[in-house]
This record gives C-alpha cells, sequence and structure tokens, in this order.
C-alpha cells in the first residue's frame, strides 16, 4: 500500500489516524459516505446542520469544511451566517463570533470553485 498524499485527506488529522489505523480510517470513510448519500434533507441543508455542529463543537476547520460544501450545494452567505447565529441562544455568543471567520473563509473558497467551474 503506498503512503497516502496529504491532500488525500480532507483534515489534517486524518493522515494520523490512517496511519495508525488504516481500516478504522477506511470504516470511517465509508460511514461518512453513507450519511452523505441521504436522501433527506437536501444536501445544502445537510451540511448547514453538519456546520452548525462543529460551531456547537468549537471546530474552526469543521465549520470551515461544512460551510464551503454548504456553498457549493447553492448556500448564500446569508443562509450559513443565520445558520451560526442560530446556534447563540443556547451555546453563547463567543462561539458563533469564533465560527463566523472560518464560515466566510469556506463559503468564500466554494464561490472560488464556481467561478473557476463557469
Amino acid at each position: 500500500m503506498s503512503d497516502p498524499d496529504e491532500n488525500d485527506f480532507a483534515f489534517p488529522y486524518e493522515r494520523y489516524v490512517h496511519e495508525v489505523a488504516p481500516g478504522l480510517h477506511e470504516a470511517q470513510n465509508a460511514w461518512l459516505a453513507e450519511i452523505d448519500s441521504l436522501a433527506a434533507p437536501d444536501r445544502k441543508t445537510h451540511e448547514l446542520i453538519r456546520m452548525v455542529c462543529t460551531v456547537i463543537l468549537g471546530s474552526g476547520a469543521g465549520v470551515e469544511r461544512h460551510a464551503m460544501l454548504a456553498g457549493e450545494f447553492g448556500a448564500t452567505w446569508e443562509e450559513i451566517a443565520g445558520s451560526i447565529l442560530l446556534t447563540e441562544p443556547s451555546f453563547g455568543i463567543s462561539r458563533a463570533v469564533e465560527a463566523l471567520p472560518f464560515a466566510r473563509k469556506g463559503w468564500k473558497a466554494a464561490q472560488e470553485l464556481e467561478t473557476e467551474t463557469e
């Protein structure tokens, strides 16, 4: 088995999981692929929900990734920011405010990808 390139991973931590337990890493990827294939909710809503979960967890990398994916599936900046701000009543303003720059970076990356493919 060849050593995977760092670009083969969505998150940097995956490389370490793969090095220690490649079977576990492959199983996790298969499981996540099944989650991504759910018919409902629609994929944009699916990514907004997952983004909000990563806001609550305090995972900037997760927020960035799911904001990018939501943007790729048509989410506007207002939908992304509004979804993040919905976390504020239960989880506090700090998590929401800290997540916004990560979300903006991810959403902008999706817009740049869209521009490149046109």
